[in-house]
């Protein structure tokens, strides 16, 4: 499942994502004037929320599970320990850590998309967790929670949908406490061309027609296939987090680079 584990130092190299003048950005392979993707990206889960959970399992074997299982592993949370988790979704990252870090640990799961929050608190209730998550809807790039407020943040399978990486970056470092630690797991790039290619063989065909069977929506799907080519590749974005302030930044893949962990702290 895993891979070595990199570290980047002081030359990591300056992100491609950053804010500029420019007037669009990536949808996918498409471009899009830049005030409408956070709409789109928001329309995208809309359209998924119900079936969200679903298709991870189907589209990742259920490994998805053992990347996430990593992450909490790596995360170590702790009890009274105060965790944001960004792009949160339908919960199961707060889920695991209130588990882990026990009830004395507050969790705030904050994502742009309301349909995503509901289905998060729903879950929550099916789950008996009734107390320990606080629920936000809010933009990773302007974040409604205080300067130097949590010990550590997460953010699984969503960096790459918000519009500037490097600003949700920069927000990342803004809310964690000195001593704070960042997580992100997000798809990456493999990096063997034979698996690659089978790789892409895969994304290209078979997960839109799931997504067309399972959830009614193959045009959602294909977009989260292309939203994985269009990040950034793993050594590019640990540059990314170092010039936005985070330190002690490295990463380790999964499963061959399909999926990746890069951390750092705030120092």
């Amino acid at each position: 499942m895993t891979g070595t584990e990199t570290s980047v130092g002081t030359d990591g190299g300056p992100g491609e994502n950053a804010p500029s003048s420019s007037s669009t950005a990536d949808f996918g392979y498409r471009r899009v004037r830049e005030a409408d993707k956070a709409g789109l990206v928001r329309g995208v889960f809309d359209n998924v929320a119900g079936r969200y959970d679903l298709m991870n399992d189907l589209m990742s074997g259920g490994v998805h599970r053992l990347w996430k299982a990593a992450l909490i592993e790596r995360l170590n949370p702790r009890r009274g320990e105060t965790f944001l988790d960004v792009a949160g979704g339908t919960g199961d990252i707060a889920q695991r850590i209130l588990h882990r870090a026990g009830p004395s640990a507050r969790v705030i799961l904050c994502d742009i998309n309301e349909a995503m929050v509901n289905r998060g608190r729903d879950r929550a209730i099916d789950a008996n967790i009734l107390t320990g998550i606080d629920y936000l809807v809010g933009d990773a790039e302007h974040l409604p929670v205080a300067s130097a407020s949590v010990d550590a943040y997460t953010i699984a399978f969503g960096l790459r949908n918000v519009t500037h990486i490097a600003a949700a970056l920069g927000e990342a470092r803004r809310v964690l406490k000195p001593g704070g630690r960042f997580f992100c797991l997000e798809f990456s790039h493999v990096a063997a061309a034979p698996l690659r290619r089978a790789y892409d063989l895969y994304s290209f065909n078979v997960l839109p027609r799931l997504g067309q069977i399972v959830a009614g929506d193959r045009e959602s799907y294909q977009y989260l296939v292309e939203s994985i080519r269009r990040f950034p590749p793993q050594q590019e974005l640990a540059g990314m987090m170092r010039d936005a302030g985070l330190e002690q930044v490295r990463w380790r893949d999964f499963t061959f680079g399909v999926a990746a962990l890069h951390s750092g702290w705030r120092l």
